[in-house]
């Protein structure tokens, strides 16, 4: 048995003797809940290893639920999970966009744009800056931003020696944290219907209300803003960043090891065209943002009707016949099956979590250092940290703005700048999770191990965490 499975079946052993003196409801478990995710974040920092770590953690808190009928239990979580419309989306919305970046490749599109940006960026720095103007531009959505930024700018970010690391750091910092700042996005309609539905914004008016919380959603603005200073050196590498650049730039060695089994493009070389043709990248970028709004911003039925319009463009510039096309299509979806597999074990140790009633205690636990001027400064913390958990920024939203809108108008507090502070916590608390939804994708896309990107990435997410949480304890004050 490998060590890191002896240690997990250990924590389970040592929680299945402790689960006899809990108490039968998981409402009164109090600071037990914390179990389970202390175990998890140990257990990752140990042994480095993501999939054990998640489906360990998840038994844990299973079995503080139900006993001996815990594996049933983590067998119905599995089934709930894979059956959920959520998990649903995500495999239709994922799954396709593997199969337009492995059709865009094979179109020549990706080398011919890595050409085009090689003529505009000479330097390190430039390459990287385009990279940060890219995600900008990609705003519909952070999914899309990130699968389409990291595959095709890591061949150019490459010529230049910069980590993957580097890479994928630049494209996280450049997905959520600014999808959730513009109200035309998959964000900004999911928030306004929160807030319709608890009741904050009349019918009709959540993305009003949610374009009035984005002055105060700090951390995606200093992620953002971040991430030029990171580039031309005025925020300097650190720590582990560091010895990522370093070794990228002495030894040649570019993503560090493992970086394979999650990279979409496996290292695979593609055959391109002759003369492949830079509107094969635009077309079907441009295409599917615009489909995407068309669709009253549908992900799922954006991304599916750009492989219809692929199918089109590509066959009759005769790249592809349609089975070349449909086996591509299926390969770009294969590619996409470990990033998708992460997120089902993701939420599933969410849903665990849920049942043993983790972020309600969290909240509960927190509401006494409530006031008018600290609450968006301790929402932001508290959820953050929760948020780094539980590693599922929209479904933590759903649990805690029904909590936290009332509790910021029972007690005076601005509500929008709660709703802001409840915002930055997600894509914080993502930002630097190891198994979140925005490290996996990100990882994936720029071929760099997710373990390793969430390590180099951390010091700067504490460092923007620790610039908003000063100007939430400011805004608060003066509010």
């Amino acid at each position: 048995m490998r060590p890191s499975w002896f240690v997990a079946a250990a924590g389970i052993v040592a929680v299945a003797y402790g689960a006899r003196f809990l108490p039968e409801d998981p409402a009164e478990l109090g600071v037990f809940t914390l179990a389970p995710s202390v175990f998890l974040i140990v257990y990752i920092f140990a042994t480095k290893r993501i999939l054990e770590s998640l489906i360990a953690a998840s038994l844990i808190g299973f079995l503080m639920v139900h006993g001996g009928d815990f594996f049933q239990a983590f067998n119905d979580a599995l089934m709930k999970v894979l059956q959920s419309e959520t998990m649903a989306w995500l495999f239709l919305v994922c799954g396709l966009m593997g199969s337009v970046i492995a059709l865009i490749e094979r179109a020549g599109g990706s080398f011919a744009f890595g050409t085009w940006v090689s003529s505009k960026a000479k330097t390190r720095k430039g390459t990287l800056l385009w990279t940060w103007v890219l995600g900008m531009a990609i705003f519909i959505d952070d999914y899309l931003n990130s699968l389409t930024v990291g595959s095709s700018m890591a061949p150019v970010t490459d010529r230049h020696k910069v980590s993957r690391e580097m890479l994928a750091y630049v494209v996280d910092s450049t997905a959520a944290p600014v999808c959730v700042l513009v109200p035309i996005s998959t964000w900004g309609v999911f928030v306004g219907q929160l807030l319709e539905t608890n009741g904050l914004a009349p019918p009709g008016e959540g993305l009003v209300y949610f374009v009035k919380t984005i002055p105060y959603n700090f951390y995606a603005w200093f992620a953002a803003l971040l991430v030029p200073l990171v580039i031309l050196g005025v925020v300097p590498a650190l720590g582990p960043m560091k010895r990522a650049e370093e070794r990228a730039m002495n030894e040649g060695i570019l993503a560090p090891p493992g970086s394979e089994k999650i990279d979409i493009k496996a290292g695979a070389v593609v055959q391109t065209p002759e003369r492949p043709r830079l509107a094969n990248f635009f077309a079907p970028i441009l295409f599917l943002v615009a489909a995407t709004i068309y669709f009253d911003v549908d992900m799922a039925k954006g991304v599916a009707s750009t492989v219809a319009f692929m199918f089109v463009l590509f066959l009759f510039q005769k790249i592809l016949d349609a089975s070349e096309f449909a086996d591509l299509a299926v390969a770009g979806i294969k590619n996409m099956l470990l990033p998708l597999l992460m997120m089902v074990l993701a939420f599933t140790f969410a849903e665990a979590n849920e049942q043993i009633g983790f972020t309600s205690y969290v909240i509960h636990e927190a509401a006494p250092l409530m006031s008018p001027a600290l609450m968006p400064a301790v929402t932001f913390l508290v959820l953050g940290i929760t948020e780094f958990i539980t590693g599922t920024n929209w479904g933590m939203y759903v649990i805690a703005l029904p909590i936290v809108i009332p509790l910021a108008e029972t007690i005076g507090a601005d509500p929008l700048m709660a709703v802001a502070a409840v915002l930055s916590a997600g894509v914080w608390g993502a930002h630097i999770c190891f198994y979140s939804d925005a490290t996996i994708l990100s990882s994936a896309a720029s071929g760099c191990d997710n373990y390793r990107h969430a390590v180099t990435q951390m010091p700067y997410g504490l460092l923007g965490a620790a610039l908003a949480f000063v100007a939430f304890l400011i805004a608060g004050s003066l509010a």
